[in-house]
């Protein structure tokens, strides 16, 4: 890999990094050049139109990697309803121990970019559909008919992303614990 490429992956490792922690507007772009040690002439060769772009790039790497969790989480248990209330305990279990998002939502840069920002709230969207949509092609493999998965995706999707914000408020993953709990009653393989 090129020093091109590693100077570019810097900056969107740390926009991310920098997002998930202080929010998109709190994060100024002579903060990024700091944390990523870069030239401030590199900042503007890779993202000619700003921190937008950055923003834009830096979402979608950790929709990415939260996609990507998700996917391991759910494809290392069969059934999926246990392999959904294992990802959320696992969730409560980082949140414990680490009292962080990282790699787990994109939640604080959906709230503050969604009045101000049309395209850092779509590309915030598509990253819900899409974490929405493994859910739903979990259940589906399970016998679940496509509506039904979906319509279930986008539930656990919009409870884990709730349990998520108010655990971290709370700094405990206990609520997520709860909703883990909850999912056999709301997800049904069979009706």
């Amino acid at each position: 890999m090129n020093s091109k490429v590693n100077t570019k992956e810097k900056f969107i490792e740390t926009a991310s990094r920098l997002f998930e922690i202080k929010g998109y507007n709190a994060t100024g772009l002579n903060e990024i050049l700091a944390e990523s040690g870069a030239p401030k002439g590199s900042l503007y060769y890779h993202f000619p139109k700003g921190k937008e772009q950055l923003a834009l790039e830096a979402i979608n790497l950790a929709g990415q990697k939260i996609k990507l969790n998700l996917q391991r989480n759910l494809e290392s248990i069969e059934n999926p309803i246990e392999a959904i209330v294992t990802n959320i305990e696992r969730l409560a279990d980082v949140i414990d121990t680490e009292e962080k998002t990282r790699d787990m939502s994109i939640s604080l840069l959906a709230l503050e970019t969604y009045l101000t920002n049309e395209v850092l709230r779509k590309a915030c969207e598509d990253i819900f559909s899409s974490l929405e949509a493994v859910y739903a092609e979990k259940l589906i493999k399970a016998g679940v008919e496509k509506n039904k998965a979906y319509e279930f995706g986008s539930v656990i999707g919009a409870i884990t992303e709730g349990g998520i914000t108010i655990s971290l408020t709370r700094k405990n993953g206990n609520l997520l614990r709860s909703i883990a709990k909850q999912i056999p009653s709301i997800v049904k393989l069979s009706e």
